[in-house]
């Protein structure tokens, strides 16, 4: 249970922040001109929620983090990672629902040449919501979660040092000629190799 919590709040923190970042790159809305053509310009996440990438890259390093800190630092990224969650949560959210005119200013202007709400109210038939706010909402719950389950059970994980004294210990009882179970998941393996030792000798 230990090591499935330590893997689920890793995973979710990792997951949640890489779909995030994809989720950026991603057309967030659709800005309809009022021009004889109708062209539709699409908005990036970048341009519509410019946060959206920072905070998506600060929940991939947390996950990562927590996967080798000592028990005070697991709690402390716990603690931002469930603030990051939640303010890229709120922001997506704030856009999929209002989809503000503030959010398509810079492609209306690299467009048009104008610049400012008003002059996007002027030009902008319709703001059209794509996917891609609801699917980052979705990236933002999971870091949300894996904050929180970080939180939660951060105090149950056995630390890299303790295991890898443990690990010694059975070592060393262990009868000679027999083969050490091998009972490591894949961030068991990430500390070895933080450790400069080889998983798989």
């Amino acid at each position: 249970m230990t090591r499935r919590s330590r893997m689920t709040a890793v995973l979710s923190a990792v997951l949640g922040g890489g779909l995030a970042v994809i989720g950026s790159t991603q057309p967030w809305l659709e800005a309809t001109l009022r021009d004889g053509a109708h062209a539709v310009l699409p908005v990036p996440g970048t341009e519509a929620l410019p946060l959206v990438t920072p905070l998506g890259l600060a929940a991939l390093a947390l996950g990562l983090a927590i996967s080798i800190v000592g028990t005070v630092l697991r709690y402390v990224f716990g603690g931002i990672g469930v603030l990051i969650g939640v303010a890229l949560l709120a922001e997506s959210l704030r856009i999929a629902v209002t989809a503000p005119p503030a959010a398509v200013v810079g492609v209306v202007a690299d467009s048009t040449g104008l610049m400012g709400v008003a002059a996007v109210e002027t030009l902008v038939s319709s703001i059209t919501v794509t996917a891609w706010p609801w699917i980052t909402a979705v990236g933002a719950l999971a870091v949300c979660a894996g904050g929180v389950l970080t939180l939660v059970s951060a105090r149950s994980w056995q630390s890299t040092a303790r295991r890898y004294r443990t690990d010694a210990v059975a070592e060393t009882s262990r009868p000679r000629g027999s083969r050490p179970h091998d009972s490591h998941d894949p961030i068991d393996s990430w500390d070895d190799l933080s450790r400069g030792s080889d998983p798989t000798a």
